[in-house]
């Protein structure tokens, strides 16, 4: 465990990275947008931009919004009203992070993915050269899944939540690191205390307390555990920590004991 935290300093090297937030993160119990949160959030992307980092940002919390301007109580089960609050809650959000990447001088670009994107060859080359352009240019591009794209849903090919998508961008754009930032401090044991490090993700599913999913969302602690599996596969390095500890991206990129680190390839 000492030297997987030492292992640590290897996430001062990273060039290209990729930062997940989920939906409890960054918005209220009533799926409004939590202000506060969603700074803090944004600082740590454009601090990571200033170091000279190439930062891609998933970011969850679309259909949490329009839960809320719906006046529903929480997330629906049927896939046109899951459509419709994810329609309205986009616009909202997309305004709330133009704004914010703006008053600090960073532009950035709306992706909206579906599985689709990620089953065609085609597809998955157009949407790699379109995300290495943007962050070349210096654009955060800000992902998120189409959950307006109601027949994919029908038919079961979606990502399930934004956790495994996250993953899939790290393959796609080889991102030397993966951070899922979330409510707790990293991946928790049965006690409740934070793991530091794990050296082996199958070794987690019998030492790490799953958690529960909120009302709002559709993932879990368990679809994080995938979602790092998933990256560590691809060489990418991994921490799970909380998106409220101050600074924790700085934090996280000055190798610093935050979270809970994965090393990538470590299966």
């Amino acid at each position: 465990m000492d030297n997987l935290r030492k292992e640590r300093a290897v996430l001062q090297d990273a060039r290209r990275v990729v930062v997940k937030v989920g939906t409890h993160s960054i918005a209220k119990k009533t799926g409004r947008p939590d202000h506060a949160a969603l700074r803090r959030v944004v600082d740590g992307v454009c601090a990571l931009r200033r170091a000279g980092l190439e930062v891609l940002f998933v970011s969850s919390g679309a259909v949490a919004a329009g839960v809320e301007a719906l006046g529903l109580k929480a997330r629906p089960s049927e896939v046109s009203d899951v459509q419709m609050c994810a329609a309205v809650g986009q616009a909202r959000f997309i305004s709330e992070y133009e704004k914010l990447f703006a008053a600090r001088d960073v532009k950035i670009g709306q992706v909206l993915l579906t599985h689709s994107d990620f089953a065609d060859r085609r597809r998955v080359a157009n949407l790699r050269r379109s995300l290495d352009h943007l962050v070349r240019a210096g654009i955060v591009p800000v992902i998120n899944e189409n959950d307006i794209v109601a027949d994919e849903e029908i038919r079961g090919l979606t990502f399930g939540d934004n956790d495994w998508l996250s993953s899939l961008i790290v393959k796609l754009v080889h991102a030397d690191a993966l951070v899922l930032l979330t409510t707790v401090d990293g991946l928790l044991d049965a006690e409740g205390r934070r793991v530091p490090a794990i050296g082996k993700v199958r070794d987690a599913l019998k030492l790490v307390r799953p958690g529960e999913k909120g009302t709002l969302s559709k993932g879990g602690m368990d679809s994080k555990l995938k979602a790092v599996q998933n990256a560590v596969k691809s060489g990418a390095n991994v921490v799970v920590a909380s998106a409220a500890q101050p600074r924790v991206l700085q934090k996280i990129f000055e190798g610093r004991d935050v979270g809970t680190y994965v090393p990538g390839s470590a299966l």
